[in-house]
């Protein structure tokens, strides 16, 4: 079954507030327990730099944000779950990316424009205050989605853009570097949750923490209490009907009610419910979700030594199998490539024939059959087992036929290896094939 990759992300800037929580990681959860689904959940602390530059508040963010998911239920051993910092071949595709960028499509940025239209109102010069990071944002964005080819990325609707731009980069990317059925990327979509795409604050805007209008996900119970009965309404008093679609009451409940709650809430709406009235139910309901897991939060807060094995495993096994040999294969596309490699240059070389790579199979102590790719006693391909001499064989007449595919389980790279290096030797015994049966032929004649 071929499976759907979706990537979530939350930056590391702040406490998890509920519109992370409906927006972002209860779908993500949710969508994670999928067969047909491949779950990638990050944390962004590089993108928390571009706003903050306190270095606590990204450390204790970065551990609420974690043991949020954790809570949540989000099952580590089944997704891919790391920290965004802990994979450095994020950063290198941000470059091999702001190289293909332009900078006419950065500048459309909403939040680079918002910052100098705020700018211009105070009278500052447009770029007063605005960090080549902010400006790049984007970019750092598209890296962490196309390194892992994602497919899907649930956001909300004012991240469209984002994902449109990341689009935008790959097809740039694509049409350079690619080829006829050779694309390095595929092209992401976003995914909206329709009736909660953009939750509303306190305040009635956006829920953000720029804003200052959020609600913690994990405050104490009298906490959200206050905060959920601070919310702004108007002034239409008990009795008199209140448009719903209007209201940041009914937006909030109808994130956390099913759709029987939500319709009977709108005709508690048409017929004039009190404002304090309406207020306990979206108390009541979202606590009714949130209390088992803020029990589940607070004990994971207290073990953070435990949760940053869980990160730093995480990223490890991210990036032996999936972003080192996807970034190999990037390196290459690009020509960042070894100079020793075939074809690359043209140089004087002492006399004496190199050791061409050799297929050794073997059987071990287990009854299965294995084989290696070496170069003299150099390692660059180990197989896992198979039940058969004939089995490995013929996945062997694979690589030579097909090439080496970073994708393939039943193969792993060897210490220090990297994808080209595969790809090269596998290229020379090719070579080698070749001149033998030109030989053959030649004798023949």
């Amino acid at each position: 079954m071929q499976q759907t990759r979706v990537l979530t992300g939350i930056t590391t800037s702040g406490t998890p507030h509920l519109g992370n929580y409906v927006g972002a990681i209860r779908p993500a959860v949710a969508s994670s327990l999928r067969a047909d689904v491949e779950a990638f959940y990050f944390l962004a602390d590089y993108h928390a730099l571009i706003k903050v530059q306190d270095p606590a508040r990204v450390q204790r963010s970065t551990l609420e944000i974690a043991a949020t998911w954790l809570a949540c239920g989000l099952a580590p051993e089944q997704v891919w779950f790391y920290r965004q910092s802990d994979v450095p071949e994020i950063a290198e595709l941000n470059w091999l990316l702001t190289c293909v960028a332009g900078k006419g499509v950065l500048n459309r940025a909403h939040a680079y424009k918002a910052s100098i239209d705020k700018n211009r109102e105070a009278g500052e010069d447009d770029d007063a205050g605005i960090s080549a990071g902010l400006f790049m944002y984007p970019v750092l964005m598209a890296a962490d989605i196309l390194l892992f080819n994602a497919h899907k990325v649930p956001v909300g609707r004012d991240q469209i853009q984002h994902i449109e731009m990341a689009r935008d980069f790959a097809q740039r990317f694509n049409h350079l570097y690619g080829g006829a059925g050779n694309e390095h990327f595929v092209l992401p979509e976003a995914v909206i949750e329709e009736q909660v795409a953009t939750l509303p604050g306190l305040d009635g805007r956006k829920m953000s923490k720029s804003y200052d209008n959020t609600i913690p996900l994990f405050c104490p119970r009298p906490e959200l209490k206050k905060l959920i009965y601070s919310i702004v309404t108007d002034s239409l008093a008990p009795g008199q009907a209140k448009d719903a679609d209007a209201s940041n009451v009914f937006q909030l409940y109808q994130a956390f009610a099913d759709a029987g709650e939500t319709a009977s809430m709108r005709q508690a709406f048409a017929d004039g419910i009190a404002w304090g009235e309406a207020k306990e139910a979206l108390f009541e309901r979202i606590d009714a979700e949130i209390s088992p897991l803020r029990e589940k939060y607070e004990s994971l807060m207290a073990r953070p030594s435990e949760i940053e094995t869980i990160l730093r495993d995480g990223a490890s096994r991210l990036r032996r199998q999936l972003a080192a040999p996807r970034l190999a294969a990037l390196r290459e596309a690009v020509g960042l490539r070894p100079l020793s490699q075939a074809g690359t240059v043209d140089v004087p070389v002492a006399p004496g024939k190199p050791s061409l790579p050799v297929f050794k199979q073997y059987r071990e102590d287990d009854g299965r059959f294995y084989f290696k790719l070496m170069v003299d006693e150099r390692v660059l391909l180990q197989s896992g087992g198979f039940d058969s001499p004939r089995d490995a064989g013929q996945h062997i007449a694979v690589l030579r036929r097909e090439g080496y595919a970073p994708a393939d389980p039943a193969l792993t790279l060897g210490e220090g290896v990297v994808a080209h290096e595969v790809h090269s030797a596998l290229a020379a015994l090719a070579a080698e094939d070749a001149r033998k049966a030109a030989q053959k032929a030649g004798d023949a004649r």
